[in-house]
């Protein structure tokens, strides 16, 4: 009867032995395959650069909002009278309320624009490589595919797919879009108000990204032992369905089973570690991001009470950090997958 190897081994390129890419590379890689499509590209970054500026006007139109409802320029609604409440309801531009809903749907409305011309591209691409992959495997000698296992190359060719994917989404949509906002935030951080929110944001950021690269390094052995021993465990079950046969003839069910217990047993210990850096990494980036907002907050704050900014600036800072980190979780995601 045919068994299975003990562990296959992980693959990582079409040949065994090939190195392995380098981070930026892998994507230069993806180029051409994307440029075939190149109006679809451009088209979809403009909508992209629609959609980031949209975002970023959407806490300054909240800022307005707060501050017309903010009686004697942004003293608290609750320390004011009931006259003055409906006065300053009143007196709210109504014009605001409308852009404010008009900027949100500009927002959702670039995104899925964005979606909708990429897809083209995605799956074009998508479907070039995974053509390459199959007729490069069909050119591989007999000696390769009977080395190799079906069930372990199969899954690791879906990963791969997969990988095409994601890879493409968040280098796009996560690293340019974030490195505009960065840029336009920053910039009406140090003009509106002062250089300090500016250099609090900047250090926040350098903290962010060094601590995510570092600790996305580590964990991505991790990753790859979890991913390795999917597809060893993926091989044993696939091989045991291929010899169906010979596994009833030698009566053998029991101890195939079991071998493919011991394989999804290790799978689960590697994906428990792996979810345990996960978990690790998460609460480090939710530390930064907490810390960063505490000391912006503080700031925006001396300056309410000094009578140097508004309730509507102390928001407009809030909703600006809130919104530069949403796309930085993607951060450690789009690295590994490079």
């Amino acid at each position: 009867m045919r068994r299975a190897a003990v562990l296959s081994p992980p693959i990582t390129s079409g040949v065994p032995g090939e190195p392995r890419h380098s981070d930026w590379s892998t994507l230069a890689r993806l180029l051409p395959y994307l440029w075939q499509y190149k109006w679809r590209v451009v088209i979809a970054l403009a909508f992209m650069v629609g959609a980031k500026m949209a975002n970023v006007g959407v806490p300054l139109l909240l800022k307005e909002l707060v501050d017309g409802l903010s009686p004697n320029g942004g003293r608290n609604l609750a320390q004011a009278g009931g006259n003055e409440v409906l006065q300053a309801v009143l007196v709210v531009p109504v014009a605001l309320l409308f852009g404010y809903g008009l900027l949100r749907l500009s927002t959702t409305l670039f995104t899925e624009l964005r979606e909708l011309v990429f897809a083209k591209a995605t799956e074009g691409a998508a479907r070039s490589i995974s053509l390459q992959v199959f007729r490069h495997l069909h050119a591989l000698s007999l000696r390769f595919h009977l080395d190799r296992q079906t069930g372990g190359m199969t899954r690791d060719i879906e990963r791969g797919t997969r990988g095409v994917h994601s890879l493409i989404s968040y280098s796009l949509y996560s690293i340019g879009p974030t490195l505009i906002e960065v840029t336009l935030v920053l910039t009406l951080l140090a003009v509106k108000f002062d250089v300090w929110f500016a250099w609090i944001t900047i250090i926040a950021l350098v903290v962010y990204i060094v601590f995510t690269v570092t600790v996305t390094q580590w964990r991505t052995q991790f990753r790859r032992q979890m991913n390795e021993l999917d597809s060893s465990a993926h091989t044993r079950a696939v091989d045991s369905l291929l010899n169906y046969e010979t596994v009833k003839y030698f009566n053998n069910e029991e101890f195939e089973a079991q071998r493919y217990d011991e394989s999804l047993e290790r799978y689960r210990k590697a994906a428990i570690k792996s979810q345990s850096t996960l978990s690790l990494l998460n609460t480090g980036q939710q530390l930064i991001i907490a810390a960063s907002l505490v000391a912006m907050l503080y700031r925006a704050t001396q300056g309410v009470v000094d009578g140097r900014m508004t309730l509507g600036d102390l928001v407009m800072v809030n909703a600006f950090m809130i919104q530069l980190y949403i796309p930085l979780g993607f951060l450690g995601t789009l690295y590994r997958e490079i």
